[in-house]
């Protein structure tokens, strides 16, 4: 199981209430050009439209720039396979003030591209403040050990 995309500001910017895997929908090109890990999810969010979950906003450069279709999208919405009970959960968690959808990491499960998204709630400036001060006491920790 290799992480083949990782969103590394998700867990300082937003407290994580709930966690879900989803299968991707892509296409041939797209799935290599993860493989090749040049997925990014920064900045990308999961949208509930009617009884589907798409994952918008995350940027799959094309696998071979001048062998790709004229008409490639990189930042095109993807499917996300998820069943009926979990889009509902995700469809309310939506609909609620100050919750969002965040993916988390991008990884492969045999031969199929896999996605960890959370429900998640967003943090106050202090709240990263204590984050980033417990990261640091804890970096002194290990120095002095």
């Amino acid at each position: 199981m290799a992480n083949l995309a990782h969103n590394s500001k998700a867990k300082f910017d937003y407290e994580i209430l709930e966690t879900f895997t989803a299968g991707l929908e892509l296409l041939g090109a797209e799935v290599k050009s993860v493989r090749g890990g040049k997925m990014n999810l920064a900045g990308s969010f999961i949208g509930v439209r009617g009884h589907e979950a798409y994952l918008l906003g995350a940027e799959i450069p094309p696998y071979q720039p001048k062998n790709s279709p004229e008409n490639y999208d990189s930042t095109r919405p993807k499917k996300l396979l998820l069943t009926k009970s979990e889009i509902e959960m995700l469809s309310t968690a939506e609909g609620t003030k100050g919750l969002t959808i965040v993916p988390l990491s991008v990884y492969n499960k045999g031969r199929f591209i896999k996605l960890d998204l959370a429900v998640a709630r967003g943090k106050k400036k202090f709240d990263k403040r204590q984050a980033i001060k417990k990261r640091d006491v804890e970096r002194d920790l290990k120095k002095v050990l």
